[in-house]
């Protein structure tokens, strides 16, 4: 199984940062790999939606919204490969400078898959760090 967590201060407020995090439509700016982001289903709390990789490959997953509670829930559903399983957790907190935003990933690699759990954890901690910067900025000089 791997495991990532990763997380930066963005000075926002939580509201700022909870909505335009969570904006989906908007992800293929503020992913340095997606090329295309859209939502396809949504209700107050869930959003399903798909993704594609600028290595062309595309996915489904779904979103779950804990606004108040201040987190977010996510799973890769169809494809799965090259994932056994793909879990994400995002966390905000209210701290001195801003909002803190964490994300948690845990995920197995598929049998067949080019990376073992171990590499992808590696590249996952590299790019989350980058994509966590990204944000920061988009999101504090909006």
């Amino acid at each position: 199984m791997g495991h990532t967590c990763n997380s930066i201060v963005i000075n926002a407020d939580y509201n700022k940062v909870f909505d335009m995090s969570n904006d989906i439509g908007k992800w293929q700016d503020y992913f340095d790999e997606y090329t295309k982001s859209e939502v396809v289903e949504k209700s107050d709390t869930k959003l399903v939606f798909n993704l594609t990789h600028k290595n062309g490959n595309s996915w489904q997953s779904y979103r779950l919204l804990f606004k108040d509670e201040k987190f977010t829930y996510a799973s890769r559903v169809e494809p799965m490969f090259p994932f056994v399983y793909m879990k994400i957790i995002w966390l905000y907190r209210d701290v001195d400078g801003g909002t803190e935003m964490t994300w948690i990933q845990d995920f197995q690699m598929a049998e067949g898959a080019k990376f073992n759990d171990e590499k992808f954890e590696g590249l996952l901690n590299e790019h989350s760090a980058n994509n966590l910067k990204r944000f920061k900025n988009i999101i504090e000089t909006s």
